[in-house]
């Protein structure tokens, strides 16, 4: 394969180090471990290995972690007294509600309900506004993480034509948002595709790096990247496989092999985005916790 292999989880291994060296400073200073409370409403087994892969990198760097398990028949009420209760809990400077929830349960209340100084997500309202205008005190985690992907591996985006395929509101718009932005980690031209674009290929084709979050396997080919082209694959997609044990096999939004072939450097699936994107929520607890010290900048 010519393409540079993009390690997420070595990177993410840098990057907790980082958060527990802060932390070890924090409770020197202040005597503040930093909290995270993660709420999980309903049995998805995809989201309940990704809570458990959090609350085992909190564990990792020091800081304190619970999670709540709520069932799936839960209504919005009993969430939103939940999130409240977080809200008011010192001893968590991080709340995290597990998307998506189950359809009986209105998300938007339930994001909007967050303490936007506790939403380490950063998808409350509130901070994505403070987002959009190019100073956010929490950056999304997998938007951030692609970002530090790029830029600490030497992809600096200034200039390059970025090309995102998704639109949702927790990876594709916040991301498009951050590299954008006329500062560090920015100034890209970013195009964002989805499902009512017409000439798809014919636009990612064009893409420098190309950054694939549409939730569908294999949905990216060879045909579709620039030879040479930064390819970030944020998709997880489980697929049937009787070969292995557990019935399924782990499968990225992009064909990786041929893909791997014609571009210039790619995140595989798993230990690309999936890694950064815990370690980017790490960072932005740790910043809560610096937040409920000195307040806001």
């Amino acid at each position: 394969m010519a393409a540079k292999i993009l390690d997420g989880q070595a990177l993410a291994a840098e990057i907790r180090a980082e958060v527990g060296t802060g932390i070890l400073e924090m409770q020197g200073n202040h005597e503040v471990t930093p909290g995270l409370a993660a709420v999980l409403v309903g049995e998805d087994p995809a989201s309940a290995v990704y809570v458990r892969n959090k609350r085992r990198a909190c564990e990792e760097v020091g800081m304190f972690s619970e999670t709540f398990e709520m069932p799936a028949n839960s209504s919005t009420t009993a969430v939103l007294e939940r999130v409240q209760a977080l809200n008011a809990d010192q001893r968590f400077h991080g709340i995290l509600v597990q998307l998506p929830l189950p359809s009986l349960v209105d998300q938007h209340q339930i994001i909007e309900a967050i303490d936007p100084n506790k939403d380490v997500d950063g998808i409350h309202p509130y901070n994505m506004g403070k987002l959009l205008q190019g100073r956010p005190d929490f950056i999304p985690g997998t938007p951030g993480g692609v970002q530090q992907l790029l830029l600490r591996n030497g992809y600096d985006p200034a200039g390059a034509n970025v090309v995102i395929c998704g639109r949702s509101d927790i990876v594709g718009k916040p991301l498009a948002i951050l590299l954008m932005q006329r500062q560090e980690g920015g100034n890209a031209t970013v195009t964002v595709c989805h499902t009512q674009t017409r000439d798809l290929a014919g636009i990612t084709r064009q893409a420098d790096i190309l950054v694939a979050a549409m939730g569908r396997p294999n949905a990216i080919t060879a045909d579709m990247v620039k030879s040479g082209a930064v390819v970030v694959d944020v998709g997880i997609n489980r697929v049937e496989d009787a070969t292995r044990r557990r019935g399924y096999r782990l499968q990225g939004d992009v064909n990786f092999e041929p893909v791997a072939a014609k571009a210039g450097a790619i995140t595989p699936v798993p230990g690309g985005v999936g890694p950064m994107t815990i370690a980017m929520l790490l960072v932005n607890t740790l910043a809560a916790a610096r937040i409920s010290i000195h307040g806001r900048g």
